[in-house]
């Protein structure tokens, strides 16, 4: 009897023929992906879904009949199931995320050979992922407009947040951001994300939230109020000069695959901050940030760290606390409220 693993069935949606036969037969050189159907539009995706139920679906924004965050919205309550957007570089992919996408990758340049392999084993890894995260059927309801501040800034006694996620985690720091005060102090991002789309997940995050959040460039003054994302392929590092916290970005090898990776976020807060910072670990797949957590909690700092149920793939989070990281565990929807309780005590 055959102890094979089944293969993940995947569907690639795309209104370009050339493109969806680079996927398809890209795909085909990895033992745990098999390709079963394309389709040239959400219409044609449909019927497709029905007749070979895959796994995983990669789906392009811009298409004939009905664009892609559309369909995503229009489907997922129907049939759920993990959907990848494969899109050209732009902040649409964000709306694709809210409808119920859970993951993106950029298109590549189709005339370079090596953009193409690069993306291919990108987009492969991405898949293997996916394929065991839990869906959002609905989009979480935009909430623009922030609570009031429940303490003045001089009454938190902790100074800096840091923040680590991957896989899932664009949407549960829109969520975060958006159920936080704005008077709160610094929050530090390192969020697994290409490069370009650090900025403009920066520019929506601004545009979207109370918070003044912006891509770090390195030297900037950390001030009540301001998010500082990574960038997409920089190290993000804390750092304490003539008595202000200060951003310092650096590239450096990459770390447990990531760069940015959260494990040097959290290694430069535990050092620069020690009992004056706040720890989240959000969704996202792999160990990556566990081992600096812990140096936080080891240096007195609060940490939290987001609970399975909620997220979309609890792999980050569970080796944090499996490890001792974390201090406390709770779904997205207690998290603003234990934060700002650990920068109150």
């Amino acid at each position: 009897m055959s102890t094979a693993k089944r293969k993940i069935k995947v569907l690639v949606v795309d209104d370009s023929l050339v493109f969806r036969e680079i996927v398809a037969r890209g795909l085909a050189h990895d033992s745990q992906i098999e390709v079963v159907a394309t389709a040239v539009d959400p219409y044609d995706a449909r019927d497709k879904i029905l007749a070979y139920r895959p796994d995983v679906m990669t789906c392009d924004i811009e298409m004939p009949k009905m664009n892609g965050i559309e369909f995503i919205r229009r489907l997922l309550p129907q049939y759920p199931l993990p959907v990848i957007v494969v899109s050209t570089t732009s902040g649409a992919v964000f709306d694709a995320l809210n409808a119920g996408a859970v993951e993106f990758i950029s298109k590549p340049d189709l005339s370079s050979h090596r953009h193409i392999q690069h993306f291919l084993a990108d987009l492969a890894e991405k898949i293997k992922i996916v394929a065991r995260s839990k869906i959002k059927v609905a989009g979480t309801p935009r909430r623009v407009v922030l609570p009031p501040s429940r303490a003045g800034t001089s009454s938190y006694c902790r100074q800096v947040i840091a923040i680590g996620s991957s896989t899932g985690g664009t949407e549960a720091l829109h969520y975060l951001l958006s159920h936080l005060p704005a008077d709160i102090p610094a929050i530090l991002i390192a969020q697994h994300i290409p490069p370009v789309f650090s900025r403009l997940f920066a520019e929506h995050l601004d545009a979207q939230t109370a918070f003044t959040v912006k891509e770090a460039e390195g030297g900037d003054v950390l001030e009540a109020g301001k998010v500082f994302i990574a960038p997409g392929d920089r190290h993000l590092r804390l750092k304490r000069q003539a008595g202000r916290y200060l951003t310092e970005v650096a590239e450096g090898e990459k770390v447990n695959g990531h760069r940015p990776s959260v494990d040097v976020l959290f290694e430069s807060v535990a050092e620069a901050a020690g009992d004056k910072a706040v720890g989240i670990i959000l969704t996202g797949m792999g160990a990556d940030g566990a081992r600096g957590m812990l140096q936080m909690r080891r240096k007195g700092a609060r940490t939290i760290g987001q609970d399975e149920q909620s997220s979309v793939v609890y792999g980050m989070p569970k080796v944090a606390y499996e490890i001792g990281a974390v201090e406390k565990q709770a779904p997205l929807s207690e998290i603003p409220d234990l934060l700002l309780e650990a920068l109150s005590r």
